[in-house]
């Protein structure tokens, strides 16, 4: 049998659903934000020496936070994937306990 999510409330995985929220939204704040500094720069070239800083930067933490959005992402699917059957079990459970007491 495998271990439950470490978060097992439903307020827990509404939780998890807003910080996915506003982490999608921060990436695409910083794609609009590493767009502008190229323009400006009007170097679109990574390998470029002219390339902005802060785009390297910034794309760096991006690419991190579209980890963790990932690892977020797997966290919810695994809950979604163990409440059904726990779910399930204890409907049984709850269904067997009516038929022994059952006269």
């Amino acid at each position: 049998m495998s271990m439950p999510p470490r978060f097992e409330t439903p307020r827990k995985t509404a939780v998890i659903s807003k910080i996915l929220a506003d982490l999608v939204r921060t990436v695409q704040l910083i794609e609009c934000e590493i767009a502008a500094q190229e323009e400006r720069a009007s170097v679109s070239d990574r390998s470029d020496v002219k390339y902005p800083m802060l785009a390297r930067t910034l794309i760096e933490r991006r690419d991190n936070l579209k980890m963790t959005i990932d690892a977020l992402e797997q966290r919810l699917a695994e809950r979604a994937a163990f409440v059904v059957p726990v779910r399930e079990t204890e409907r049984l459970q709850h269904d067997s306990k009516l038929t022994m007491t059952a006269p």
